[in-house]
């Protein structure tokens, strides 16, 4: 990449972005929406922004994730397994996005939004209860998380959503439960994803090591609400966040 060197002005609006980014992200997903066309347009070549976005998501991930582990809203021991999981499908993603183009990913990804918003639109109810489990703790871990932490490595803008689908729809989680278990299982393929970024050195330092400290802001106030929301209002708000990805792949 020729020398990138953002004035202080630029750097102080993508902290900004990643202040919004990280509290949206930490609630619905979809954090990747705010930031990487941001870094687009901050001049980042499009392989530097993926590698950029994925250091400060891990600053957003990681602070969510930790803050739940204290607050014992999510234990540790009962994801540890999904989140290696989760790390091994993006860490093959995000090396083979440094050799494809991602988006050949275009046709596919508009089409499992869709299917998502569709699902917890007629399925109410089914979001806000825990259910008998479609698929058993092993059985989620060595097919979904994988694949959706594949998808992760490979781009990225909606995964905390469809982590959120998948434990509703896969686990019979109620939508909140399965939203704070699908941070750590974000943090797990945003730190796989980062760390091949770095092998590959396709990450913007500066840029990224200053939004982190916005991500943590963010994500600090997201925990914070996610432990009192209304489930009804989670609802909406993923529907909402996969609306409005579907206009972002539509338009790009």
């Amino acid at each position: 990449m020729e020398s990138f060197d953002p004035s202080y002005s630029t750097l102080l609006i993508l902290v900004l972005v990643a202040v919004v980014a990280g509290f949206v992200d930490t609630l619905v997903g979809g954090g990747g929406l705010i930031t990487i066309p941001a870094l687009l347009a901050a001049g980042l070549p499009p392989i530097f922004a993926l590698g950029t976005n994925k250091l400060q998501a891990v600053a957003g991930t990681g602070t969510a994730s930790i803050s739940l582990f204290l607050y014992r809203k999510v234990r540790f021991q009962h994801v540890k397994w999904l989140m290696m999981s989760a790390f091994a499908g993006a860490l093959l993603g995000a090396v083979i996005v440094q050799y494809f183009d991602p988006r050949l990913l275009t046709i596919a990804i508009p089409v499992i939004i869709v299917l998502i918003a569709v699902y917890f639109l007629m399925a109410p109810n089914a979001s806000l209860v825990e259910r008998d489990p479609k698929l058993s703790n092993t059985q989620y871990g060595l097919t979904a998380v994988p694949g959706i932490g594949f998808y992760d490595g490979m781009f990225g803008p909606g995964t905390g959503s469809f982590f959120v689908w998948a434990g509703v729809s896969l686990r019979g989680q109620p939508i909140v439960l399965s939203t704070m278990i699908a941070k750590s299982l974000n943090f797990a393929t945003n730190l796989a994803s980062l760390l091949v970024f770095i092998c590959f050195g396709k990450v913007a330092w500066l840029v990224g090591a200053s939004m982190m400290l916005g991500q943590f802001v963010g994500a600090s106030l997201g925990a914070r609400s996610l432990m009192t929301i209304n489930p009804a209002l989670l609802r909406y708000l993923v529907i909402a966040i996969c609306l409005v990805i579907l206009v972002w792949w539509v338009l790009k």
